[in-house]
């Protein structure tokens, strides 16, 4: 039987410790969006620094010509926000 995945705004996303992946690994694109730095608040941790990269799925090419395009949020709202719009300008 397939894993299902948390799925946001029609993308799924898995998280592995600070690093979470949003979008299809079938798809040309997928975000990787990387918690760099946290802070507790009320028992919780919340996310405050965070690096999102668009980047191929294509295995076949070069690590450098991977990443298309980054940028740094401040929140993890943020970092989905404009993960949601580039993937779905890649469609």
């Amino acid at each position: 039987m397939a894993e299902e995945f948390i799925r946001y705004k029609d993308f799924p996303l898995v998280r592995n410790g600070k690093m979470i992946y949003y979008g299809n690994m079938s798809d040309e694109f997928v975000a990787n969006i990387n918690i760099v730095s946290s802070h507790e608040e009320n028992g919780i941790d919340i996310a405050d620094k965070l690096k999102v990269v668009l980047m191929r799925t294509d295995p076949n090419i070069d690590a450098q010509d991977m990443v298309v395009k980054t940028s740094d949020r401040e929140s993890l709202y943020d970092a989905l926000d404009i993960a949601y719009i580039w993937l779905k300008r890649s469609e």
